[in-house]
């Protein structure tokens, strides 16, 4: 019997078709929801949620290579805590999954990861912590798109306006040291800029943000994904536009993460 997926029916079909990129972010609040005793694990709906993008790359962040002691707590639940990483359990069947740790805990880390339906090249990774009490860092991988080089960067950005500012300073310089001048560039995840602030930066080194045209703000509020007002979930583009964007909503996205997806169409330009 095939399996059916709840969520599937909650996503919009392609817009361009079989020539665009599809790509997805989403912020996975690390597997887990809830305090206390009500914390549960979101971990494996998550998995159906990825599955439903049918999504070419998929940005994640805050995503758990291991931590002792979710896993013991939740070692007895029916499902239970994944035996791998959470990149590799949630890339879908046929994906390639690549992972860099950001960050380190008590009892365990977290990073950001991209999952692919197509061939990955050498993984990077660059610290851009900007001050101890915030470690962040960037994930680069350069993905063949139909016979096309695609650079993927994974971002988590900090809290502090003046340290994402910092932050974009140093994606710039890690760009133009490691993505060919003249190459197609994706660069999604949380960025944190509640005040709508970090798109001039980004544009002052060549990176657009992406947008449905004619679209409204609304196809882009993310967080708190009960009551979405934010937009903090992006893409920025270079040598690629946008052709549509979406967010799925309801219950059932709103209890898996305090984020909403954000899944949008590319296409060359």
């Amino acid at each position: 019997m095939n399996r059916v997926n709840p969520m599937q029916s909650t996503l919009m079909p392609p817009y361009t078709g079989i020539g665009a990129l599809r790509v997805a972010t989403y912020n996975i609040h690390k597997g887990v929801r809830g305090m206390g005793p009500r914390k549960r694990l979101e971990i494996h709906n998550l998995g159906l949620a990825i599955e439903a993008f049918d999504a070419d790359l998929v940005f994640l962040q805050e995503v758990r290579l291991f931590h002792t002691r979710e896993a013991r707590r939740f070692d007895r639940t029916w499902f239970g805590w994944p035996d791998q990483g959470q990149a590799e359990f949630l890339a879908p069947d046929g994906y390639e999954a690549a992972y860099r740790t950001n960050a380190i805990t008590r009892y365990g880390e977290h990073g950001n990861a991209l999952l692919s339906r197509w061939p990955l090249g050498d993984i990077g990774h660059q610290d851009v912590s900007d001050h101890p009490f915030e470690q962040r860092g960037l994930l680069h991988v350069p993905v063949v798109w139909n016979g096309a080089a695609v650079h993927a960067v994974v971002v988590h950005f900090g809290l502090v306006h003046a340290s994402r500012v910092r932050q974009v300073q140093r994606l710039a310089e890690f760009i133009t040291a490691h993505v060919p001048r003249h190459a197609m560039l994706v660069v999604a995840g949380d960025f944190n800029d509640w005040g709508e602030r970090l798109d001039g930066p980004m544009a002052e080194f060549g990176l657009a943000r992406a947008a449905k045209p004619g679209g409204s703000r609304r196809e882009r509020v993310t967080f708190p994904s009960l009551a979405p007002v934010f937009a903090l979930d992006r893409f920025y583009l270079r040598g690629l536009e946008c052709r549509s964007t979406m967010v799925p909503r309801g219950i059932s996205w709103a209890r898996m993460s305090d984020h909403l997806p954000l899944v949008a169409e590319l296409e060359p330009c």
